[in-house]
């Protein structure tokens, strides 16, 4: 990975660690594959209990630290693993839990354009909320001042929902998520968001 020392180059970026964001290390992250040129944002969306926002439960999910128990739900994701590089809660507060030199457990079995395995190559960004109901501005805000961060940064000239990388398998952001919106507020084209030219396969 390109070196990252905090330099005045990057004044926002330590070590693949965004300086705004409120820091959770996760210990669910491996290394990228070497020369892995890092080109995708995928943007997922998650609640813990589903629908229900400003708990820890998202926080203690991603650094194995959740009470299986606390919550019926919970029994259909026991014992899993995963983490995402950040999480933008409702709020507009950014957490980060992996590094993005490092690998985040969040994409699964996926493929971008012909290459698999998007981990290898791409941030994951997941935002607090549900498929069907409409995010918060401040979370617009938030994921378009980190996109820009990211993209000063790294290479990184796509961005897809789970969706797009995994069709039929997930739903998320899903179509409650404004991709119009997010383009009026940043300086991406069409051709770079996939939720503005990717059709959906529902299987």
């Amino acid at each position: 990975m390109p070196d990252d020392t905090g330099n005045p180059g990057h004044p926002l970026w330590r070590n693949g660690w965004y300086e705004p964001a409120r820091q959770v290390p996760s210990p669910n992250f491996g290394p990228r594959p070497a020369q892995a040129r890092i080109t995708l944002a995928v943007v997922h969306s998650i609640s813990l209990p589903p629908g229900q926002y400003g708990g820890d439960e998202i926080e203690q999910l991603f650094t194995n630290q959740l009470d299986w128990n606390a919550h019926p739900y919970f029994e259909q994701i026991r014992g899993a693993e995963v983490s995402a590089h950040f999480v933008i809660r409702r709020t507009g507060e950014i957490l980060q839990f992996v590094s993005v030199d490092d690998r985040a457990w969040h994409a699964g079995r996926s493929c971008w354009q012909g290459q698999d395995n998007c981990n290898d190559y791409s941030v994951g960004i997941e935002l607090e909320g549900l498929e069907d109901t409409p995010f918060e501005p401040a979370q617009y805000t938030a994921l378009a001042t980190l996109l820009d961060a990211l993209k000063q940064r790294w290479p990184i000239h796509q961005i897809a929902g789970h969706e797009h990388i995994a069709p039929g398998r997930k739903r998320d952001p899903g179509k409650a998520f404004d991709w119009v919106h997010l383009q009026a507020i940043t300086d991406w084209p069409t051709a770079q968001l996939a939720g503005l030219n990717t059709p959906i396969r529902n299987a």
